[in-house]
């Protein structure tokens, strides 16, 4: 039976009922709601508590009537789960107190399995049963890249100075930690998706932060196989590849066997297509800024993606990037109308 959701039809470069519309953070901290039953403190003991975690979840599909639930995690979770040491910080973000550094590191990340998150998949059983077969849920991992960059780094970095020189002075090890990485971000999406996530995004936030060269070389055979191994236990489903600043990556990107290409503001989307073929199915690319600039600047934001995209019917619209937290929801929600009823079938 064919899946008539818009976000999955969208996704397959099929025409939909309207353009879907999810934005990446939306589960959370710019929803006064949120702040009600999020609690104190680390936001991956609030992932922990699967009761927690749905409604969270499902807050922005009740609120804006968005067209996807994107669980709400971490791409830390699995360095976290195994006990590798890796927390995130309020205000600052993912930090390890003692980063990975050499092969004995090695032991502190060990294979992920399913009784390390038993708690994400009792939240995506929940969220499962209670979504409607037109809003699907989305499951996500960080990339192997991005995921060691914080490890490695021990916290968010601006030139990734730890990571580079074991890319080019280490190779070898890179190349483990980035194996064992890639294992952990299928095993993590495989759970999600066989237990009713219907799509999943691999984010591969920091990977604009590299060449070209670099990037194919020590990156990319690594999110290759992440898309690969999981288009064989889960033939049809869609994936997306997201990054930053990831212009100059573009062609490269679009080679894993991704189904749809995340795009941040800084690209158009007629741009991406001429450089990718007609046939690109893309996602995004407000830029999060013209939201925080209010209702006018946002909504003409979003007519201009739209124009951009010109009736295509393999867009799903998203910010470029994340909801920044002092987001105005009521700003995020004409957004939504406004695409939905522009793009009405």
């Amino acid at each position: 039976m064919t899946d008539t959701a818009p976000f999955i039809a969208a996704a397959n470069g099929e025409t939909a009922r309207h353009t879907p519309v999810w934005f990446m953070r939306q589960a959370g901290r710019s929803l006064p709601e949120y702040h009600e039953v999020r609690g104190e403190g680390s936001i991956l003991h609030a992932i922990k508590q699967p009761d927690v975690s749905t409604e969270i979840t499902l807050q922005p599909v009740r609120r804006y009537g968005v067209d996807a639930a994107v669980l709400y995690s971490d791409i830390v979770v699995p360095p976290h789960a195994v006990g590798f040491g890796i927390d995130v910080q309020p205000g600052t973000g993912p930090v390890a107190e003692q980063p990975f550094r050499s092969r004995a590191d090695l032991d502190r990340l060990r294979p992920l399995d399913w009784d390390d998150i038993s708690y994400v998949i009792d939240t995506v059983d929940l969220l499962v049963a209670e979504l409607s077969s037109d809003v699907p849920l989305l499951a996500f991992a960080g990339a192997p890249f991005t995921v060691g960059s914080y490890l490695i780094e021990g916290r968010p970095s601006k030139d990734y100075r730890y990571t580079k020189a074991m890319m080019h002075t280490d190779p070898v090890l890179f190349g483990d930690v980035m194996e064992r990485l890639a294992t952990s971000a299928v095993t993590f999406i495989d759970a999600q998706l066989q237990h009713g996530a219907r799509a999943f995004q691999l984010f591969d936030s920091w990977a604009g932060s590299l060449n070209r060269a670099d990037y194919e070389h020590f990156v990319l055979p690594h999110s290759k196989r992440v898309f690969n191994e999981l288009s064989e236990r889960h033939p049809g489903v869609p994936g997306i590849h997201f990054g930053i600043g990831c212009d100059h990556l573009l062609e490269s990107m679009n080679t894993v066997g991704n189904r749809v290409l995340g795009l941040d503001w800084r690209t158009t989307i007629t741009d991406a297509r001429r450089r990718l073929g007609d046939d690109l199915v893309v996602q995004g690319n407000l830029d999060p800024s013209l939201v925080l600039a209010g209702t006018k600047p946002a909504v003409a934001g979003a007519e201009a993606v739209l124009a951009d995209n010109a009736g295509h019917p393999g867009h799903i619209f998203n910010l470029g990037h994340g909801v920044h937290q002092h987001s105005d929801p009521s700003v995020l929600q004409a957004v939504v109308d406004l695409v939905h009823e522009r793009t009405a079938q």
